[in-house]
């Protein structure tokens, strides 16, 4: 007789904050609850950022706040210290260098290089199986602008890029982003690292997919090397990511897919109202989580040609995901499937499902404290507007924190 599947439950808090010390859980509620007082992060964003370029002497502030509870490390090295702690818990990472913004060919084939000397470390490490690329980290924001405006069916996928919209010099500048991209991807084959193409905002995200299905159909034929991000908050993307498996069949390669809800929703709808155009974002969150889940059946219906990363912090969501894997009866450990949350949220999650023998990940972005300040601003926005989110992660620690008194 087989033993029966674990019951996972998301509330068992031994397991979710095994890996940190009284000290480290203390530090964590501290935070979250600073993190709770929306007046005190609106300040926060504004000025850390300022601080950092005029040179305040903040940053040890920083490392010791919300640098350490959402970031890897500031070097690949430090980095490999909190994965092992993680990996001894089952828990593997996606390694995220954490550039942004800067834009210029120097900075983007300085950018290049780093993702392959991620890359290869990642191969030397046994809980390293992915790392993230931005497209934006070595592509200009407006080459792509430009690329995207010239794709007329927003619908479905679009597996080109009109090159035709470009003026010489500009084609000439996209020749060198899709080597870069090459490059990485040539690279990650190599070292047996996959590699997730993080999604941008929809005014650029055309030709980044185009490109990414492009890498798609050359390396994913025998095993998955990359893999898209599909924002399921926008209410087109369940369409695209048939469209997109439907191409992947046609051309005989694995989709990859890693499923978000999304990371600009207040840009975009900010955006579109600007420009009078009808907003790419669902209607209501009750729209963007049905879309979201039956993104994760359609994915687990076609598991042999589709490889899955259920990146999510909403529970039901991965709760519906280990279901499916049992009513299915795919294995826990199914090469296609994997979970991921971000380092230093919902641990609850991640440790519980890791616990009960699914493949899963924390995302952790390392970098220089400058370098890594725009994504910390976003995860201290992110945890101060998502409803709820705040509240759910501070009442996960304090419940902890009581449970170990009592022992």
């Amino acid at each position: 007789m087989d033993n029966p599947a674990p019951v996972i439950s998301f509330d068992n808090t031994e397991y979710a904050f095994a890996y940190k010390s009284d000290k480290e859980l203390k530090k964590a509620k501290f935070l979250f609850s600073s993190m709770g007082i929306g007046s005190l992060v609106k300040i926060g964003t504004r000025l850390t950022p300022w601080a950092i370029k005029v040179g305040l002497p903040i940053k040890g502030i920083i490392r010791n706040t919300i640098f350490r509870q959402f970031v890897g490390g500031e070097t690949l090295e430090q980095t490999a210290l909190v994965a092992n702690k993680l990996g001894e818990f089952n828990v593997q990472v996606i390694l995220d260098y954490g550039v942004e913004g800067k834009e210029g060919e120097d900075n983007f084939d300085h950018a290049t290089d780093e993702f392959i000397r991620v890359i290869k470390y990642a191969s030397t490490q046994r809980t390293m199986p992915f790392m993230s690329i931005k497209v934006t980290g070595f592509a200009r924001f407006a080459l792509l602008g430009k690329l995207d405006a010239a794709a007329t069916d927003r619908s479905g996928y679009q597996g080109t890029v009109h090159t035709e919209v470009l003026n010489d010099a500009e084609k000439a500048e996209w020749d060198r982003v899709v080597k870069r991209m090459e490059r990485i991807i040539s690279a990650a084959a190599d070292h047996k690292i996959g590699v997730l193409v993080d999604a941008e905002e929809t005014w650029i995200q055309d030709p980044v997919d185009a490109l990414t299905m492009q890498m798609m159909e050359k390396y994913n034929r025998n095993r998955v090397v990359v893999y898209n991000t599909i924002q399921l908050y926008r209410h087109d993307r369940l369409q695209f990511l048939k469209d997109s498996f439907a191409e992947a069949q046609t051309k005989e390669f694995i989709l990859g897919a890693k499923l978000v809800r999304g990371a600009y929703m207040e840009k975009e709808r900010r955006r579109a109202e600007e420009m009078s155009y009808a907003s790419p974002i669902q209607p209501d969150k009750a729209s963007s989580d049905r879309d979201y889940n039956a993104g994760v059946e359609f994915c687990l219906n076609h598991i042999d040609q589709i490889a899955l990363i259920v990146a999510s912090h909403n529970e039901y969501s991965n709760l519906r995901a280990t279901q499916l894997l049992d009513e299915k009866k795919i294995p826990h450990n199914h090469p296609h499937v994997h979970f991921s949350q971000l380092y230093g949220m919902s641990d609850n999650i991640t440790f519980n499902l890791a616990r009960a023998g699914f493949a899963v990940s924390k995302y952790l972005p390392f970098g220089p404290i400058g370098d890594v300040v725009p994504y910390l601003m976003r995860r201290a926005q992110e945890n101060s507007s998502v409803a709820g989110q705040t509240g759910r992660e501070l009442g996960l620690i304090k419940k902890e924190v009581e449970r170990r008194k009592l022992q």
